[in-house]
């Protein structure tokens, strides 16, 4: 398992990287058979530390887990458990998933791109004006990276946000190969967008 430990304005000490390590490295050997890439950021927020770990595990599989804390060991501690928690809520999924891998149909690519929103307090000149018209806007495009569209059932499209601690998913749906979405919802729970023909 490659592990990467970094720290955001914060000096780690050798001791916390092979804590982070030991601790990664044994939840990986319980929940999977191969190896896994895990990045883990520490950083301080005004009087307390934060930790981010993110676990790329098998093909299209993503586990997230957020923690904070007064001292980075505890900061780790708390991500680890949110970790641990999805991992242990869904075990038989996430062990099948691991070891049938392989055997699955290639995700879709795609193109994913993050926007900046126009300012409209931004005025044009008269001259811009003249040569566009007045409801056009457009968005500047700050970050494109390629993406994987996978063909899931739409409970293993639930199960991976909820793991990746996302607010949405896309996905082809294996019941009828149509785009969906699956979205976490204001109040808590889940909610799906099937683009299927009724």
């Amino acid at each position: 398992m490659h592990i990467q430990v970094s720290g955001k304005q914060v000096d780690l000490s050798s001791a916390l990287k092979h804590r982070v390590n030991a601790h990664l490295g044994t939840l990986a050997e319980r929940y999977f058979d191969k190896g896994l890439e895990a990045q883990v950021t520490f950083s301080r927020a005004r009087s307390f530390f934060t930790c981010d770990i993110n676990v790329r595990a098998g093909r299209g599989l993503i586990l997230r887990g957020e923690g904070e804390a007064s001292d980075a060991n505890a900061a780790f501690d708390d991500a680890a458990e949110h970790i641990a928690k999805r991992l242990r809520r869904y075990h038989r999924r996430v062990t099948t998933h691991s070891r049938t891998a392989p055997r699955q149909e290639l995700p879709q690519k795609a193109r994913s791109y993050i926007l900046r929103p126009v300012d409209e307090s931004e005025q044009a000149t008269p001259a811009e004006e003249s040569q566009s018209r007045p409801d056009e806007t457009y968005a500047t495009i700050i970050a494109e990276q390629p993406t994987d569209i996978p063909l899931l059932a739409v409970g293993e499209a639930v199960m991976r946000l909820d793991l990746a601690g996302s607010d949405f998913m896309l996905f082809r749906n294996a019941g009828n190969r149509q785009i969906s979405l699956v979205y976490r919802r204001d109040d808590g729970n889940i909610g799906w967008v099937d683009t299927a023909p009724v």
